[in-house]
């Protein structure tokens, strides 16, 4: 980590002290330091951001209401540094965002990821080959509920919702392959293929089980929403116009290594056994604006493929599947 900021800082350095490699401006809060090549041939944003976090949790014993037993906390919940922007071509986006805080990059107690913190959350590249195709590969978000891809920057209330946190297909390793098309003056149709490891972010290990394939469809009837708030939790932006996204996705999660597919604990591996079952996911959600009000909704719905979740090894239950449905519903 060390070594990580002291090379951005010397880059930094390097960059401000040679205006004729790049011009480096900071156009108004909350945008970021935006460096632009001389000649064009790359532009970068630096944002930095945290979010700190106060719990409290009391016994209210026998319905009194009288404090028996209390415990608080003050925590760092995230802390981010991310680059993005483009190089040789608008048409070949980056991404790199790093998580800092300890709350924030769990997972180093595990050999399947190095016994090392997960500060890598997106590394990604994203390449607009032809008219509206574009693929994209790396790490970062693959196409779930809603919620999930909405930035944790950007969300409504404190933190995501319970059903995200069981169910969301998280940050995955794979390529993805994206089209959109317009008919007529308004309306937006947005498909997506994806295939991962389904594993999740900063797996070191060989694949447990076998990969994931997720396909997304989302449509935008009333057309674009203003500063890509379908994906922003409330009214930020003021829609003079109501505005609608409605999206279909299902996954496919072949022989999953976690309780949880993406996420969860792993499922203990026996040699000379093929335990591992697949996970199917289906999620619907749709974001409406208009004006100062939002609305958000999402359905998710998950099984295996021989509907039971337990996984028994000479009668022993040694993993369990985290299956079923949930409904999320959030108003601003």
């Amino acid at each position: 980590m060390r070594k990580l900021f002291m090379s951005i800082l010397l880059i930094s350095a390097f960059l401000m002290s040679n205006n004729l490699l790049a011009q480096i401006t900071a156009p108004k809060f909350g945008k970021g330091i935006q460096v632009n090549a001389q000649d064009s041939s790359f532009y970068m944003k630096i944002g930095l951001r945290f979010q700190t976090l106060f719990t409290s949790e009391w016994d209210l014993p026998d319905d009194e209401l009288k404090l028996k037993e209390s415990e608080t906390a003050f925590l760092i919940r995230r802390s981010r540094l991310k680059f993005d922007g483009w190089a040789l071509s608008p048409k070949i986006k980056y991404k790199l965002e790093l998580s800092l805080s300890n709350r924030d990059n769990g997972g180093g107690n595990s050999s399947l990821f190095s016994n090392a913190a997960n500060i890598i959350l997106d590394a990604a590249i994203e390449w607009n080959f032809f008219q509206n195709f574009s693929i994209w590969a790396g790490q970062g978000k693959f196409p779930g509920n809603r919620e999930r891809i909405v930035s944790s920057g950007n969300l409504q209330f404190v933190d995501r919702s319970r059903l995200n946190s069981r169910f969301t297909l998280d940050r995955d390793v794979g390529i993805m392959l994206k089209h959109h098309h317009k008919f007529g003056n308004n309306f937006i149709l947005k498909e997506i293929f994806a295939f991962a490891s389904g594993e999740g972010k900063n797996i070191t290990s060989g694949n447990i089980g076998g990969h994931a394939y997720t396909f997304k469809i989302e449509a935008l009837p009333f057309g674009k929403f203003q500063s890509k708030g379908d994906y922003i939790g409330s009214a930020v932006k003021y829609e003079s116009t109501p505005k609608l996204a409605i999206a279909l996705a299902y996954d496919i999660n072949e022989k999953a290594g976690r309780e949880r597919g993406q996420k969860g604990s792993f499922i203990p591996q026996f040699e000379g056994f093929d335990l591992n079952k697949n996970l199917h996911s289906f999620f619907a959600d749709l974001m409406f604006k208009y004006q100062n009000l939002s609305v958000m909704i999402e359905y998710v719905d998950r099984k295996t493929s021989d509907d039971d979740p337990n996984i028994f090894l000479e009668g022993e239950n040694i993993g369990t599947y985290y299956t079923g449905s949930a409904t999320n519903i959030a108003v601003g």
